[in-house]
């Protein structure tokens, strides 16, 4: 059970450790204690604190685990800012009439950044809704929120005399007061109440339970609220999370869990948990309620677990421990909370003391008398947690000691990911179609419109959920026809949007004749590489691409250095493209033949794995499939195009941006930029591709639009004047940041290109389209309880009146529910209708060519991504610039 005095984690303790324990610290070999690792202290202290909850201090401060938020101007040019909190509530105190904390601290601090709403579409907008498709009726997991007519907030100011510093005393003092109040939130400054209090101004008496100390509350009435605005919306977030209490379930993380109803499978030693996300938020004509059903990955095992584990199998069994569980994210289930673990200390064990107000006393005490529990194994090491900024700022300990015993491993190890057996059984419960999704949500209703807690809810705040889903108004958009050839018909993508099949009778639309090129294997496999190699050259006789038989190139082993020292020997050849074979998916094979191809040198290369080679059965002909596919890539990396679809558009060019992180250095991170340059519709496109390496927290504005320059240049280079229009589709962007990115990328965009076009003589306003896409969203769409097809648009009900926003559905699925795009145009100069936004999106959908089909984004978007997670992941280093005008990348 959840610790209820402590969901606002307001119970840990502030002080130093010290290790007071009679026995040896806790090491195998005995001896004294090893030191702590860099940044921790490296002397045994004690905890110095008025509180109760056990904490790690040292004196300097490290550093914090949040993400930097820029701030923003509110107001600047046509976009104005506000807030809300669509994917961000926070956890009321169940155990109190207030419903939790706003985004104001007391003294006006704001206590987390919300998430950004940025105004882009004005009042005298044309219309946002297209007309283009088969018009189709669609349900959503949305629920409406039923209200009156006279339904307001008031809000109060709230000072106590003398001041109170204390967020969790303010709160108890408030309390004291609920009968009055009625249905209230109360943030530490601003009181919101559902009903009007009898005065304007009031001056209420409170004391301390404990002390007796007596104090003043002066409220007095700022303004009505409506329940609609961006402050109203926050109140009804909290409100459901507070109706949410009365289903018994678990909050770990920021959702809630129903533990009681959890998933196990035992073969693989996890648990899932079946939970719940919500959010309120105002849509185009009414308040809706978002459901989205959630998993939560639990292993069943402890720290302590594996632990055990190193000990048995590892000499060096500290320096094991640490690497499994640095970074790893823990629930200690004595209070539902979860924590990032950042050390392991060997020199403190649940017998060392810390200091309380009523003295010292032992982890094992403390855990003992507060929680009932017993440590089985007293010398055990303990874990260090660096805490959240909201906590610190709540003057609570930036390191915090957990025990290894109490904390359960969540989330899955990268083994995990790779065990395809253990996936597919996770897929099986996570992966829900569309008539148990829509089960599972009338049942949520249902138990919240039926539990006698959500009711009282409900009754105090005047609030009503309607019980059946949302029903909305979609289009199908007509299937895209795909080009093999400028002279043929062309083909329909299908219902599916898959035209794999039509490979066998079509040509690729464009070729580049591949006649010097090796195949690098180790000598074991030299039969299974030259059937697939046969297999290849079949497949590419049928899409006319003239391939030549390479040059095999046998090496004795597959480690990486022998790899490097072939590949030295054959690019002195200046092949036009190299393939290597390796055993297995090991990285550093991989970032070695990529390092070696990617930046020092600029060659394309193509890496098989042995299994992916290697016929089933025996049987060659099973091989026919991958070679298709991976003469396509080829045919790619050599600067080729397979298909086409029509765009009715002259003179254009599409970027995509994305951004991946340094696996190696979570400071650095590599901002990834492709463009596709289309001069008219007969003709062949043009790549370019440019990465830029900036450090966390540097605004990518100052790379992104000297790559769209450069973009312009080899536009102009290729076709002898710049593109007529530009559009922009921006990837990895979340609701908080797009004030942002409109202040900083989109305006210094504008006005470079600006700059650019006024300098070739061209006076017009530049037309640029700028794209936020955004994937990671929890609405998801039903059409007769399937499905809905590729080519769904929805650009009404659940879409936001303050933007030019739609969702498109672009792929189908064989398993689970579909997974429809989020579009939000914050920038627009074009000139185009909604209807023609809308298509030319899914037309770039149908151009990503890795796969024969659509893709969930546009496919510079999944350009963007897979260059950028190549140098993030394996190069570390921005690539050769002699590859920007090939998908070497794919």
């Amino acid at each position: 059970m959840a610790d209820r005095r402590d969901l606002q984690g307001r119970d840990r303790i502030r002080g130093a450790l010290g290790s007071n324990s009679p026995h040896s610290p806790y090491d195998g070999r005995g001896g004294p204690p090893p030191p702590i690792r860099a940044g921790f202290p490296s002397h045994g202290a004690s905890y110095q604190t008025q509180e109760r909850r056990p904490g790690w201090s040292h004196q300097t401060s490290g550093p914090s685990d949040g993400h930097h938020v820029p701030s923003t101007s509110s107001g600047v040019g046509t976009a104005a800012f506000s807030t809300n909190v669509h994917e961000q509530q926070q956890q009321p105190q169940p155990g109190s009439s207030g419903l939790g904390r706003l985004n104001n601290r007391p003294g006006g601090r704001s206590r987390r950044p919300l998430a950004d709403t940025l105004r882009t579409r004005g009042p005298d907008a044309p219309s946002k809704h297209g007309t283009t498709g088969q018009p189709l009726t669609l349900q959503s997991n949305y629920f409406k929120l039923l209200k009156r007519r006279e339904w307001t907030l008031y809000q109060y100011h709230v000072e106590f005399v003398p001041p109170c510093a204390s967020p969790r005393l303010m709160q108890s003092l408030v309390n004291e007061h609920k009968r009055l109040l009625g249905g209230f939130v109360f943030d530490g400054v601003q009181l919101f109440t559902a009903c009007r209090l009898s005065n304007d101004e009031l001056v209420l008496h409170s004391e301390h339970d404990r002390t007796g100390d007596k104090y003043e509350l002066h409220i007095q009435r700022i303004t009505v609220v409506d329940m609609t605005d961006e402050t109203g919306i926050q109140v009804l977030n909290l409100i459901l999370r507070r109706a949410m209490n009365g289903l018994n379930l678990q909050l770990v993380g920021r959702n809630l869990y129903d533990a009681a109803a959890k998933i196990p499978i035992r073969e693989y030693h996890i648990e899932l948990w079946p939970g719940y996300i919500t959010s309120i938020r105002q849509h185009e004509a009414d308040v809706l309620v978002c459901c989205e059903i959630a998993h939560k990955t639990m292993r069943m095992q402890t720290c302590y677990d594996i632990l055990r584990e190193c000990q048995r199998h590892d000499r060096n069994f500290k320096e094991a421990f640490r690497r499994a569980v640095l970074g790893c994210v823990v629930l200690t289930g004595y209070n539902n909370k979860t924590y990032t673990i950042h050390d392991v200390t060997f020199d403190t064990t649940p017998e060392s003391t810390f200091e309380t107000k009523n003295g010292k006393i032992s982890f094992l005490e403390y855990y003992k008398n507060k929680y009932n529990l017993r440590i089985r194994d007293a010398y055990q090491p303990m874990l260090l947690s660096r805490a959240k900024k909201k906590d610190t700022r709540s003057g609570d300990s930036e390191l915090m000691a957990l025990v290894p015993e109490l904390c359960q491993m969540t989330g899955l190890t990268d083994s995990m990911r790779s065990d395809f057996k253990m996936m597919r059984a996770m897929a099986d419960h996570t992966r829900l179609n569309p008539d148990r999704r829509i089960e599972r949500l009338e049942t949520f209703n249902r138990r919240l419109q039926t539990s006698p807690e959500s009711q009282e809810v409900f009754k105090v705040w005047q609030m009503e959920l309607d019980r059946r889903l949302v029903d909305l108004p979609g289009r199908l958009l007509p299937q895209e026809m795909i080009f093999f050839s400028t002279t043929s018909n062309g083909v329909q993508a299908g219902e599916n949007a898959d035209w794999t099949a039509h490979f066998r009778d079509n040509p690729m639309f464009a070729t580049v004749r591949l006649s010097r090129w090796y195949l690098v294997v180790p000598a074991r496999w030299q039969r299974e590489a030259g059937d697939f190699l046969n297999c290849m050259i079949t497949a590419a006789r049928g899409m006319r691409f003239e391939i030549s038989n390479c040059e095999m190139v046998p090496m004795p082993d597959d480690n990486p250095t022998t790899y490097v020292r072939t590949l030295d020997a054959i690019i002195n050849k200046d092949p036009q493209m190299i393939m290597c074979v390796v055993s297995n998916n090991k990285s550093d094979r991989y970032t070695a033949i990529k390092k070696k191809c990617c930046v020092e040198r600029a060659i394309p290369t193509q890496v098989m794995v042995q299994k992916t080679i290697t016929p089933k059965s025996g049987n060659v002909r099973t091989l026919m499939s991958v070679a298709t596919k991976v003469v396509i890539q080829m045919n790619c990396k050599l600067g080729g195009v397979p298909w086409k679809v029509k765009i009715p558009l002259n003179g254009l060019m599409t970027i995509g941006f994305d951004v991946c992180h340094d696996s190696k250095d979570k400071s650095k991170s590599f901002g990834a930029m492709v463009a596709t340059l289309d001069h008219d519709n007969r003709g062949t496109p043009k790549f370019f591709s440019t990465v830029s390496h900036h450090s966390s927290g540097e605004e990518i504005s100052n790379y992104l639009p000297l790559n769209t320059v450069k973009a312009l240049n080899e536009y102009r280079r290729e076709f002898g004047e710049l593109p007529k229009r530009i559009i922009f589709y921006r990837d990895g962007v979340s609701d908080g940041q797009l004030q942002y990115i409109y202040d900083h990328e989109v305006r210094s965009l504008v006005e470079k290109l600006g700059q650019i076009y006024k300098s070739a003589g061209v006076e017009q306003e530049v037309l640029l389209t700028f794209f936020i896409v955004n994937k990671r969203i929890n609405t998801r769409f039903f059409d007769h309880r399937l499905n809905p097809r590729p080519g769904t648009v929805v650009d009404n009900v659940v879409t936001l009146p303050q933007r030019t926003d739609f969702y498109l559905v672009s792929q189908s699925v064989k398993q689970g529910t579909v997974s429809p795009t989020a579009y939000n145009v914050i920038y627009d100069t074009s000139g185009l209708k909604i209807d023609h936004l809308q298509m030319l999106s899914y037309k770039q959908c149908h151009l990503y060519y890795n796969w024969s089909g659509t893709t969930r984004v546009p496919a510079v978007c999944q350009y963007a991504h897979k260059l950028s997670f190549l140098v993030g992941q394996y190069l570390h280093q921005s690539p050769s610039n002699m590859l920007e005008k090939k998908l070497y990348f794919l």
